[in-house]
């Protein structure tokens, strides 16, 4: 029994990053925002450094969460954008 549940378990947990969307555009008052989840996915390969309680939508997401995690993160690693022209696009 504990065997199938963890089958389950593991179905369920991998079915988020198979069903995630390649690309996300995000819809923002300076500019939409696309996101290039998949990428993101190959070069951090743990979808926890974003989605903390596992796959699915990120709870508390917004302009703050994004603008301190993702511009955070592309600071402290010095790979990505981090000026408000290289994400919002008009």
């Amino acid at each position: 029994m504990k065997k199938v549940i963890a089958a389950a378990a593991l179905v369920v947990f991998s079915a988020g990053a198979v069903l995630a969307a390649d690309v996300i555009t995000l819809q923002a008052k300076n500019g939409n925002v696309t996101f290039n989840h998949k990428k993101h996915q190959e070069t951090l390969k743990d979808c926890k450094v974003c989605h903390e309680k596992g796959p699915g939508k990120i709870e508390g997401f917004g302009k703050d969460w994004a603008h301190k995690t993702c511009k955070g993160c592309h600071g402290d690693k010095g790979a990505g954008p981090t000026k408000c022209a290289d994400c919002h696009k008009k």
